[in-house]
């Protein structure tokens, strides 16, 4: 019988059960971002077979068919792809495909599975030759569509006034029972101001309905039972970690309770590395240094918050919408439609937020494209070319944070206009077809690129400077404009891989610095991808140490 009260929960360890307690850091993994309905269903199917790109099959706004047997089904094809763990869409109960608008905490939505398809999930995760980490997205901020203002219509946010409660859609929802009290909602209508408060935390996010999860007995009481109801899901299936949605519109307090109490969950059951990181959707650093680096807190009055979370999802690197030139995303400069200083300019200003340039990792889970139509136009591959897609993927799985991939994009999947049409299937629903092509080029670079970031310590944990380069091997600078080759150094005690990129449609041969103390006379370069055999370092008349690539248009290697 499935649980409808957080009464019915029990927390202490499932007798005779093993926690998995995996050692890798997280700024180590690869992560694998998929969401349930879209990947895979528990059928049988034909990959199809070559080495181009495939379209995806395009759905309505609805449920298509993917389920968890369908991820478990497929694991080798994510394994294959270099990825050690697997960011899963919401999973519970819910009103929409997506998964985001959750009407039962306490069960696996029946269309994706059941409690046990996932933990069978999670098991074989944990078994793959190189142990698989499952994380869920968790909608701790706000509910689903569980309810109605009065007379049913939408109500906006005006002045923070609170309106009435009007009546709940069903009788037996929100799950667990103690969610179903009007006071535990902040009833402010919908929000359309998604940056300032206090509107961005009372307001509804479209129908979603904003829990009242301010510092105060109300507030007490909604955090409490939402930490109960998600301990249930690690205790029950093991899960290694979560993603915290819409970190920016929760209270400070509340995020703050909330990691707080999973974390020392986890630690109760031996789960050292429970991962909780958060989408804190803008690329102000204002709002970005109050959630990241080794403090990630901020003062309320004379209190310290602390909002522990380990990490954020890097939307300084990736967002376009609210950037400015001066900001632009890592998608636009790989793409020669920006120049380089933003990078330049992101990486001096995080400096502050670590140890030292290496640590730095800890605190980011970076991507280029995911399942959000209102930062982007459109995925990835409907901008750029294969050699650019795989550029873009070597680049996050080289550079400083913990690199994430959306389903999709190592088959060069292209849709863009809206949410839906970024979220193809990856299968026919109708056929016997599947997308899960191993034999794409795409799939296969980026894995080959996983394999070298796998097993070169300067990738992982390095320190990283971005590099000077040259073309008359003379006169070296930081590029700009929109031709040049991008490159960067990870150095890790002795050690130094150094990663380039030909933003230009055209060959280069660009003269790259490299650390003149690590790098002496007569030493070479070993190519690691983008090329065979070594390359000589040369100095320049002034004594700088370099090399010189010759990489052709979109060309990405990695030397050490």
């Amino acid at each position: 019988m499935d649980p409808l009260s957080l009464n019915d929960i029990d927390l202490s360890p499932v007798a005779g059960k093993r926690y998995v307690n995996i050692d890798r850091e997280w700024r180590e993994e690869f992560i694998y971002f998929l969401m349930v309905d879209r990947f895979h269903d528990g059928q049988p199917r034909q990959p199809v077979q070559g080495t181009g790109r495939s379209h995806g099959f395009q759905t309505a706004d609805a449920f298509y068919g993917g389920t968890l047997r369908g991820v478990r089904d497929n694991l080798a094809y994510i394994a294959g792809l270099g990825c050690t763990a697997i960011w899963l869409s919401p999973v519970f109960e819910t009103n929409a495909y997506h998964g985001y608008d959750i009407s039962n905490y306490l069960l696996v939505d029946p269309r994706f599975g059941t409690k046990q398809d996932l933990i069978d999930l999670v098991d074989a995760a944990h078994a793959s030759a190189t142990p698989i980490r499952i994380i869920l997205d968790v909608v701790i901020n706000h509910s689903g569509d569980n309810w109605a203002y009065p007379g049913g219509y939408r109500y906006f946010y005006s002045g923070n006034q609170q309106f009435p409660f009007g009546s709940w859609r069903r009788p037996d929802r929100p799950v667990p029972t103690e969610l179903r009290n009007a006071d535990c909602y902040h009833r402010r209508g919908e929000m359309s101001d998604y940056d300032n408060g206090p509107e961005n935390q009372s307001g509804d996010m479209y129908g979603l309905k904003d829990y009242a999860n301010d510092d105060d007995a109300i507030g007490s009481y909604v955090v409490n039972a939402l930490i109960k109801a998600h301990c249930y899901w690690i205790r029950e299936a093991d899960v290694d970690g979560f993603r915290v949605d819409a970190v920016k519109h929760m209270g400070d307090v509340a995020c703050s309770r909330f990691c707080s109490n999973i974390r020392e969950y986890a630690y109760s059951l031996g789960k050292r590395g429970f991962f909780l990181f958060g989408e804190v959707a803008t690329p102000s650093d204002e709002v970005y240094n109050r959630y990241i680096g080794p403090n990630t807190s901020r003062t309320q009055g004379e209190r310290t918050v602390f909002f522990g979370l380990n990490s954020v999802l890097d939307f300084r690197l990736a967002e376009g919408v609210y950037a400015d030139p001066g900001n632009a995303p890592l998608r636009d400069v790989l793409l020669g439609r920006a120049g380089p200083q933003t990078l330049f300019n992101r990486i001096e200003g995080q400096r502050q937020q670590a140890l030292n340039r290496g640590e730095l990792g800890r605190y980011l889970v970076t991507f280029v494209d995911n399942h959000d139509g209102f930062w982007q136009p459109g995925r990835i591959a409907s901008q750029a070319d294969d050699d650019q897609v795989i550029g873009c993927i070597g680049f996050l799985l080289c550079a400083l944070g913990t690199p994430c991939i959306y389903y999709g994009t190592e088959q060069g999947l292209d849709g863009s206009g809206g949410d839906v049409q970024m979220r193809e299937a990856l299968f026919d629903a109708g056929g016997t077809t599947s997308l899960l092509n191993i034999t794409c080029r795409i799939y296969q670079e980026i894995a080959a690129i996983a394999g070298i970031m796998r097993t070169t310590e300067p990738l992982r944990f390095g320190r990283m400077y971005y590099r000077e380069i040259s073309g008359d091997g003379v006169s070296f600078g930081l590029p700009y404009g929109s031709a040049y080759t991008l490159a960067f150094s990870r150095l890790l005690y002795g050690r130094e891989a150094l990663v380039a990129y030909n933003v230009s449609g055209q060959p280069r041969s660009d003269a790259i610095i490299v650390d003149a103390a690590l790098h002496g006379d007569g030493s070479s370069m070993q190519f690691l991808y983008g090329g065979t055999g070594a390359l000589g370092v040369q100095s320049s008349p002034g004594g700088a140490r370099f090399v010189r690539p010759n990489l052709p248009a979109h060309g990405f290697a990695i030397l050490t």
